[in-house]
């Protein structure tokens, strides 16, 4: 029985198109320049880069309406100066308390 499997593998191995079609399909898997591997990293990258981009957009927003409202009141520009710069008044003394986490 096994020289029936061995000519039936042998024949299926030298039918040419099958043989093309096995040196394409490893040729395209592995050693073209946008292989399998390649087209995987860059969608893990393009995965990344639109969470990142969400982060920044959301940031964007966040910052647009703290300016927003910067712009419109100056007990909010005062209190951000004196929160973010260290900013203080005359005869005014500033602690600063550092958590540690």
């Amino acid at each position: 029985m096994k020289p029936i499997f061995l000519k039936a593998f042998l024949k299926t191995i030298k039918n040419k198109y099958l043989f093309a079609f096995l040196v394409f399909s490893v040729w395209m898997i592995f050693l073209d320049d946008n292989n399998i591997l390649f087209l995987r990293q860059n969608m893990n990258k393009l995965k990344r880069y639109r969470i990142e981009s969400n982060y920044y957009k959301e940031k964007i927003l966040a910052d647009s309406e703290r300016l927003k409202e910067l712009q419109t009141s100056s007990k909010n520009l005062e209190k951000f100066a004196r929160e973010q710069f260290l900013m203080k008044k005359k005869n005014e003394d500033i602690f600063v308390i550092i958590e540690k986490k």
